[in-house]
């Protein structure tokens, strides 16, 4: 399986680290070119390689992690998102202070499986900081708690073997409008916690 990685920052770079020690190919990509990830590259060692948005999203399955400022660009950029699994591991903070954004109520992964018309997406990896995720799921005696959640079950189902092979144990809480309010930083109670299934 190949994944494609959308944004460089510490949380695509901690997920790349993990799944490229898991055994799967990937192509990271960023806003600046796959000129300006040659060092990354370099760094995270494995089946990686540099390319653009366009080519991440032709994988099997998109990792978008970009801020949440950036999202309607990328959006836009792809013409068609159609029955693309999509790991959303986006925060809808916004700088210069990371409040969270205005959402009307809703789970800000509801938003973007709106902007990304016809996505399969799969809210999960946000609830740790990039020292935590690229950290070994393995501790004490057991493994790390990993939260997901989504609409459509083949898609989670996918993203579930991905973490099982990662090695973190992967708890569903549901469906987009129930899990993602959970799972969103800083208004849902799960982000931060680092808890162990023995």
């Amino acid at each position: 399986m190949k994944i494609g990685i959308i944004g460089s920052g510490g949380i695509g770079q901690a997920f790349a680290k993990q799944v490229l020690k898991a055994g799967y190919e990937v192509i990271i990509s960023n806003s600046r070119g796959a000129d300006s990830l040659s060092e990354i590259v370099k760094q995270l060692h494995g089946n990686v390689k540099a390319g653009s948005v366009e080519e991440a999203v032709a994988a099997d399955v998109i990792f978008l992690a970009v801020p949440w400022i950036h999202l309607p660009n990328v959006a836009k950029q792809i013409s068609n998102w159609t029955n693309k699994i999509v790991i959303d591991p986006i925060n809808p903070v916004v700088p210069p202070d990371y409040k969270i954004a205005e959402l009307s109520g809703r789970a800000s992964s509801e938003i973007v499986q709106e902007m990304l018309a016809g996505v399969k997406l799969v809210k999960a990896f946000n609830t740790f900081t990039p020292q935590l995720l690229s950290a070994s799921p393995e501790e004490a005696n057991g493994k790390r708690v990993l939260f997901y959640c989504g609409d459509d079950a083949s898609a989670k189902a996918i993203v579930k073997t991905i973490i099982d092979k990662i090695g973190f144990a992967g708890v569903d809480t549901g469906t987009l409008k129930e899990g993602a309010l959970l799972q969103q930083y800083p208004s849902g109670p799960l982000p931060g916690l680092n808890l162990i299934k023995l």
